[in-house]
């Protein structure tokens, strides 16, 4: 119901150019240029100036897009109470997330859904995180499971609502029998001249790692990169390097030690959950939501 040339501007301003707005969206750059004119001659108003390779959006641009977050906020609201008038909880809930957080408390939360809610028919979807925001706003999912990154929207944005979920550590992978495979633990700075396998740079993990090793001291001397945690794994075991572990990954079976990392600050990484703003109190969203919070507890509980 929510004019989706709105989102289209709103992409706009947050990415600057109608290239990279239409790579944001999955469009065309004219299909792109075409809407932003629809959308202007049909609110009467001039949105766009350009300025150099980029465009600036005018102050009835920020207008319409001020209104425009209200709006979409105020009718997700009004889908939620409408929703609420079903005696029975039922529809299609639709998640998406990173792998790890889809394989450690999705998985249990829409096996527990399933089994208090048999009218509820979930869909999962795997993404990286900056793809489940787009997905958010395209109405394409109601509930992802993101990480904060660089090309996530920052906290306060007021197109969703975020939640911390679960607070996830990082340990040194390595080969068993490494020099560093200390139970007791180790600094990660004593990996600096280590060669270092990374998931790909387009993976939300490799800026948490990068950060780390930053705040470590140096820069990983990165020798491999692959898509998988299992690939990765098969790589430490084979003594061609170490990488940061998230805890919530299990080890596959190979011939890998995690190794705890002491010290201050201690690598993390923020699992959060992200729905579009107004939608929380949708009875299928708040359903899912709880089950994915009840599944981060057990997560926590079970060590």
């Amino acid at each position: 119901m929510i004019d989706h040339r709105l989102n289209v501007l709103r992409t706009l301003a947050e990415h600057g150019t109608v290239t990279a707005t239409a790579a944001a969206l999955h469009l065309t750059p004219s299909a792109v240029s075409q809407q932003l004119r629809l959308l202007a001659r049909d609110l009467e108003v001039e949105l766009l100036r350009p300025e150099g390779r980029r465009v600036r959006l005018t102050p009835a641009a920020h207008i319409v897009l001020r209104h425009a977050d209200t709006l979409r906020e105020q009718w997700e609201a009004a889908q939620a109470e409408l929703a609420r008038h079903g005696a029975v909880l039922r529809g299609t809930l639709r998640l998406c997330g990173v792998s790890s957080a889809l394989a450690a408390l999705a998985a249990p939360a829409v096996a527990r859904l399933r089994r208090t809610h048999p009218s509820v028919e979930p869909l999962i979807v795997e993404e990286e995180s900056a793809e489940c925001y787009r997905l958010l706003l395209a109405d394409e999912a109601d509930v992802a499971l993101v990480l904060p990154g660089p090309d996530a929207p920052p906290f306060t944005d007021a197109r969703f609502e975020q939640a911390s979920l679960l607070t996830d550590r990082q340990d040194l992978l390595v080969a068993e029998g490494h020099r560093l495979a200390r139970p007791e633990g180790v600094g990660l700075a004593e990996a600096a001249d280590q060669a270092w396998i990374v998931k790909k740079h387009h993976n939300d993990t490799y800026p948490l790692m990068t950060a780390a090793c930053a705040a470590a001291g140096f820069t990983p001397r990165v020798v491999h990169q692959v898509k998988e945690w299992y690939a990765v794994s098969a790589l430490v075991a084979e003594g061609l390097g170490v990488c940061l572990m998230p805890r919530i990954v299990p080890l596959p079976p190979h011939a890998v030690t995690r190794v705890p990392l002491l010290g201050e600050p201690a690598p993390v990484r923020q699992l959060l959950t992200a729905v579009r703003r107004g939608s929380a109190a949708h009875p299928l969203v708040e359903a899912g939501l709880d089950a994915l919070r009840n599944a981060a507890s057990a997560h926590v509980a079970g060590g």
